[in-house]
């Protein structure tokens, strides 16, 4: 499951965004994209082709933003990494049960 993110700090407007992958069975979730300014506008604006659900969470955003790309998530991000992909979860069923 898919999972992009984004996040303006109220000092700075520049979106930024972060997408985190996780496949049943693997070790952990993982840092799959990451960026800010017009890279965080590409990555929202390909989300949004592909239909995956977005949320604003500035606090982990900052925290992910640190990772290098393709990093497993560190087990100090667990609970809020799964609360996120909990919720992405309920709208991908919400939207199913709709069509």
């Amino acid at each position: 499951m898919d999972k992009r993110s984004q996040s303006t700090d109220a000092a700075d407007t520049t979106p930024a965004v972060a997408a985190v992958h996780y496949r049943s069975g693997a070790l952990a979730p993982k840092l799959v994209a990451k960026g800010r300014g017009e890279v965080a506008e590409a990555i929202l604006a390909r989300a949004r082709e592909l239909g995956i659900p977005t949320k604003s969470e500035p606090a982990l955003i900052n925290f992910l933003l640190e990772l290098d790309l393709n990093q497993l998530i560190p087990s100090e991000l667990y609970e809020a990494i799964a609360e996120v992909l909990a919720w992405a979860y309920e709208v991908d069923q919400s939207e199913s049960s709709r069509s």
